[in-house]
């Protein structure tokens, strides 16, 4: 926000490298933006060593591994003017998903608030369009005096790769359902009898003999089981 706020014009700005306040707070802030890229890889690696499996899909693993090395490239070289505008979105959108996950992890009490959890992939593939949206203006100027253009081909190619990746996440979780919990339509009837584990109700019953076990509790016919046998009364 340090630009973005003040006196970017939302439009073609360029890069301030001289040693005023302004053009050294947008270093600042740039270099700390970076920095937050490398915790969120770090969270990758958590994932990994805790062998969160379910967590770690393709669009998660890229897109943590992605941003810290383009934005290294991004600080180094053009720390501020139109190619930050993704960046500044990027925080807000943080901001956002951050407190969701902090929600999350406060306990039950929270759930009735987490009633948005769909739309956080909504809200990303939103900054996705709006970065892209932001950049494309620059082809369309007569002139605009943004030092590395490289840049804004990148970022314009990132905002619609994300996009196109978030979509095609959102239509698996949330139009097909292939990343939602699903539900047994037949609890109990899952587990298999004279097999080593029988899952019933979601309890695991081990060396299960045809013992009837349902719900949780066991039903044996005409008698009690004992050592294996039927004792019949």
């Amino acid at each position: 926000m340090s630009g973005w706020a003040t006196t970017y014009t939302w439009r073609c700005d360029a890069v301030d490298y001289s040693d005023s306040p302004q053009g050294l707070r947008m270093v600042r802030v740039a270099w700390l933006f970076l920095f937050s890229k490398f915790i969120e890889l770090l969270d990758t690696v958590f994932f990994v060593l805790r062998k969160k499996h379910g967590q770690i899909t393709f669009l998660h693993v890229f897109h943590h591994s992605f941003m810290p090395w383009t934005w290294w490239w991004g600080v180094s070289l053009a720390p501020g003017g139109i190619g930050s505008f993704h960046a500044m979105v990027n925080c807000i959108v943080h901001v956002i998903m951050y407190s969701y996950y902090g929600l999350s992890a406060a306990g039950p009490r929270f759930e009735k608030f987490l009633w948005w959890k769909k739309y956080m992939t909504a809200i990303q593939l939103v900054q996705f369009v709006m970065v892209s949206l932001h950049v494309t203006q620059y082809y369309f100027m007569d002139s605009c005096d943004y030092q590395v253009p490289l840049f804004i081909h990148l970022i314009w190619m990132y905002g619609t790769f994300f996009f196109v990746l978030f979509s095609n996440f959102w239509y698996q979780a949330y139009v097909k359902g292939k990343r939602l919990p699903k539900q047994d339509s037949k609890p109990g009837l899952n587990g298999k009898a004279n097999g080593t584990t029988m899952v019933a109700n979601g309890k695991h019953h081990k060396k299960g003999n045809s013992n009837g076990t349902s719900n949780g509790s066991s039903h044996n016919e005409n008698g009690s089981a004992h050592a294996g046998k039927m004792k019949k009364s």
